[in-house]
This record gives structure tokens, C-alpha cells and sequence, in this order.
């Protein structure tokens, strides 16, 4: 009867391995099939305009990057519209995107539509393209960068633990939430902050053709709204995409009629992972976020 017993359960879980794989092998042939009608679809666009979404936290992205490559070098791409809607993310993300899209305007007009939001790191992606629009009520500006950090030190003394760190030198591992942060360590740090800032208010006065002083006012992190970013030189125009069209054809003589296509940044990998999403849950798949580094980022106080 014991063997009986098992003989059932091992029936049971090979059972589910079978449906598992079954699965699996089903979603991976919708994905092959979805993934070659693209390219046929692809190669029947003809000239267009493509359109990229930048939204949510930016950050550092492969696939994104290797896709704003490829947009670089389709022959069919007319010109690009960037739509953001971000409140910024890491510097170092939106540094890889301004470059990205800088490559593109080489060959081909990039303008940027802020939506929401256009903060931070998003506004230092927008500053990549060749003309900015947003919409009076955009959320945009916010010039500047953080590192944010704590000092735990006095609730450990209140549990009674005594954290002992061993490095290499004074200033490794500054700042650490688990020591107070001396004199030389905010020097340091202050110094990396002030390096990046320098960097971010050179791209505004460069792209924005704006003095030096003029950008230092505007870049001590406040916000502002679309309007207020017009009449300071920030943006080039109110509105959305239909403005941002009408751009490309004044500017560059391109059709107004021309269709648009959305970039695929993710791929048939993407697909496929949310679709196994959807069948099995998250257990497989962390979507943890990770903000490591740097952040160029507006969040207001809630």
C-alpha cells in the first residue's frame, strides 16, 4: 500500500514537469512566430517615423541601448520622437541615454515630448535631441544630483550593538550608514557630487545654448513647469507629439503623414518572460529595483 502511495506521487510530480515543459515549449513557438512576423512586419513599414517611450525609473538598460543603435543605422527611420514620462533615475543611465540619442541626431532629428514628468536624469535624456516640447503642465527641470545615505549609529548605541569596520583607508566605504561621516569623508563625497553637477550644468548650457550663470540660477534643483521651463529656455515649445511633427516638417521636410512605429526595446526574451509571468506567477523572476550609485532623481516628499 506504501508503494502504491508513492508510485502516485511520483506520477503526480512527473505530471507537472510534463505540463510544465509542455507550456514552455508552446509559449517559446508563439514567441519564435511573434518574433519573425516582426521582422517580416519590419521590412513592409517602408520610411517612418519611429517613436521611443522612455518612462518609470531610468536606468542603465542593454537592450535599449543596442535597439537606439540599430534605430541610428535603419534607413527607414525618417526621424525619432522620444516620449518621456520619468522622474529621472540613475546618472549614469541618463548619461547613456543622452549619448544614445545625441548618435542618432548625427544621422537622423530627434525631438523629445515630456509628458508628466521630465526630471533630473529624464530632462538630461530630453536634452539629447534636437528640439524639447512639453505640455504646460509638465513636471521638468529638477538640474541637479544626490546621494542620499544615514547615520544608524546612534539607534545601534539605543540595541547595543557596536559595529567594527576594517578597510583599507579613511575614506573607503564613505559614507556608511554604520559610522558617522567625519570631515575628510563629506569632503570627499561632496567632491564627486559637485563633478557630476558640473558635468550635468555643462550639457544644459551647451545644449540649451545658455551662459554659464544663467544655468547655475535654474540649477539648484527646483522644478518647473512647462511653461516656466519655455520663458527660462529649457523647452522649445508647448505641446505633444502632433506639435513635435510639426517641427520635423517646418525643420527637416518631413511628411506629417508619415506613420509611426514604436521601438521594441525588449525583445522576444521580454516577451517571453512575461508570458511565463503570467502563467507561473513572479517565483522565477526577481523584479527587484535597484537604484546603486549616483541618482539624478525628483521625488517630492509625501
Amino acid at each position: 500500500m506504501h508503494l502504491d502511495g508513492d508510485y502516485i506521487v511520483d506520477r503526480r510530480r512527473l505530471k507537472r514537469r510534463l505540463t510544465f515543459w509542455r507550456i514552455a515549449a508552446v509559449i517559446a513557438a508563439a514567441i519564435a512566430v511573434v518574433a519573425a512576423f516582426g521582422q517580416v512586419e519590419h521590412l513592409a513599414r517602408g520610411r517612418h517615423l519611429a517613436r521611443v517611450v522612455i518612462e518609470g525609473v531610468i536606468m542603465e538598460d542593454r537592450d535599449r541601448d543596442q535597439a537606439l543603435a540599430e534605430l541610428a543605422d535603419d534607413d527607414t527611420v525618417e526621424g525619432v520622437l522620444v516620449h518621456i514620462d520619468s522622474p529621472g533615475g540613475t546618472v549614469v543611465g541618463g548619461e547613456s541615454l543622452y549619448h544614445r540619442l545625441r548618435l542618432i541626431s548625427e544621422k537622423k532629428p530627434v525631438v523629445a515630448v515630456l509628458g508628466g514628468l521630465g526630471t533630473s536624469a529624464a530632462y538630461m535624456t530630453a536634452l539629447g535631441s534636437d528640439h524639447i516640447v512639453a505640455r504646460n503642465g509638465t513636471i521638468t527641470g529638477s538640474i541637479g544630483v544626490l546621494l542620499q545615505t544615514a547615520d544608524v549609529t546612534g539607534l545601534m548605541d539605543m540595541i547595543g550593538v557596536k559595529p567594527e569596520t576594517i578597510k583599507s583607508g579613511p575614506l573607503k566605504a564613505q559614507p556608511n550608514p554604520m559610522e558617522p561621516l567625519t570631515p575628510e569623508g563629506r569632503e570627499a563625497v561632496t567632491s564627486s557630487i559637485m563633478d557630476i553637477f558640473d558635468m550635468f550644468v555643462s550639457l544644459v548650457e551647451e545644449r540649451r545654448s545658455l551662459d554659464r550663470g544663467s544655468v547655475l540660477e535654474l540649477a539648484d534643483g527646483r522644478v518647473f513647469t512647462g511653461r516656466q521651463a519655455l520663458a527660462n529656455g529649457l523647452i522649445d515649445a508647448l505641446g505633444g507629439e502632433e506639435q513635435a511633427r510639426v517641427w520635423l516638417q517646418q525643420k527637416h521636410s518631413i511628411d506629417e503623414a508619415l506613420p509611426v512605429y514604436d521601438v521594441d526595446f525588449e525583445g522576444a526574451e521580454a516577451t517571453l518572460r512575461e508570458l511565463m509571468n503570467s502563467v507561473f506567477g513572479k517565483v522565477f523572476f526577481s523584479e527587484t529595483l535597484r537604484l546603486d550609485g549616483v541618482v539624478s532623481l525628483w521625488h517630492p516628499e509625501i
